[in-house]
């Protein structure tokens, strides 16, 4: 039963559960798949554990069969939550689930630092946390929620896509939206907040022309807009998004954009020496050079001035690696396989 898959799962504190024929069932944790059992699954088999799946979710399954391709987010009682992705293969279904603890993150667990999390604390303008898939930029965004729910009396509307923690009221008003089962899109649920009084929104992803172009306006009139990019460094953030507009429009969206960030953090998960995993961090606040900078197109020049800035709040990539090297949580051969400037790294050592 695909229950006790799940149970497993979170018995093993995997981060992630594949379902896939031809293959045994497999857990990803800490960057290595562990399989369970020899024998791969049949792709009856695999469908079966899927349809259970939709049964748990009270989820009508058409949508993927006619699809080929469905996202959505599963609770289960006493577990855990997951956040579901199904899609077929060579004609057969199958299924990657991420699982989700239904308690919120703790900083400190997670080795989030407390000024990345106070970054949520501005009244107004945009804060950015990137990096590759996994990498848990959805951790970091709900610690900085629940920081805004523990301390300020405010409306905050989240746009996410499947909702994936569960934020209670507090202080504040948490509005969880899920795409396709609250709203439509994206697009459609951010213009909708902006008459909703909100005074925070949480954008789970900024993926296109669209809903770039209503998130820099929702920050522009007002609003603490948090979102996500998948890219890698504040240079690269911000070339993606000056990018996605014609060419006719970027210099306006570069001054835009000058005046509405607060801050472009980075981050990805290394393999630390305990055999977990462990977050490196870039952040990027803004200040008068840089705010020129971007606004003069010179984003080229970003990595150079937060790599040589001495504001305990302006981080480069290889300084929180080197940070985690001294202190003996990451091997060395870690930190020049993460580093964006190995050479550079070894001389700072």
């Amino acid at each position: 039963m695909v229950k006790d898959i799940l149970k497993l799962a979170v018995e093993k504190n995997a981060a992630d559960i594949f379902i896939v024929a031809g293959r045994p069932v497999s857990f990803y944790k800490n960057g290595v798949i562990i399989r369970e059992g020899e024998k791969g699954l049949s792709p009856a088999e695999v469908e079966q554990n899927v349809k259970e799946i939709y049964e748990l979710a009270g989820r009508d399954i058409s949508i993927l069969t006619s699809r080929g391709d469905d996202d959505f987010s599963l609770s289960v009682g006493g577990l855990s939550r997951f956040r579901v992705s199904g899609y077929k293969q060579r004609g057969s279904m199958s299924a990657v689930l991420r699982v989700i603890s239904f308690a919120l993150p703790d900083p400190e667990t997670y080795n989030i630092p407390e000024k990345i999390v106070k970054l949520c604390e501005q009244p107004n303008g945009m804060v950015l946390v990137t990096g590759p898939a996994g990498s848990g930029k959805s951790s970091t965004l709900a610690c900085m929620i629940d920081h805004i729910n523990r301390t300020k009396e405010s409306h905050v509307i989240t746009l996410e896509d499947p909702i994936e923690y569960l934020h209670r009221h507090n202080k504040s008003i948490v509005s969880q939206r899920e795409i396709r089962v609250d709203t439509d899109s994206y697009v459609t649920g951010l213009r909708a907040a902006l008459r909703q009084c909100p005074q925070v929104i949480l954008l789970g992803e900024m993926r296109d022309f669209e809903t770039i172009s209503v998130a820099m306006t929702a920050a522009e009139t007002g609003h603490l807009l948090l979102s996500t990019l998948h890219t890698m460094g504040a240079a690269n953030t911000i070339n993606r998004i000056i990018d996605v507009y014609p060419a006719n429009q970027q210099r306006q969206v570069a001054v835009q954009l000058s005046s509405v960030l607060n801050a472009v953090v980075s981050q990805q998960l290394l393999p630390s020496t305990d055999g977990g995993v462990i977050p490196a961090f870039e952040i990027m606040t803004m200040n008068p050079a840089i705010r020129n900078m971007i606004r003069d197109g010179k984003v080229h020049q970003l990595d150079g001035v937060i790599y040589s800035s001495p504001d305990e709040n302006m981080v480069s990539m290889d300084e929180s690696i080197v940070k985690l090297l001294e202190e003996g949580r990451i091997t060395e051969e870690t930190a020049q396989r993460f580093a964006v400037h190995p050479e550079r790294l070894r001389l700072r050592r």
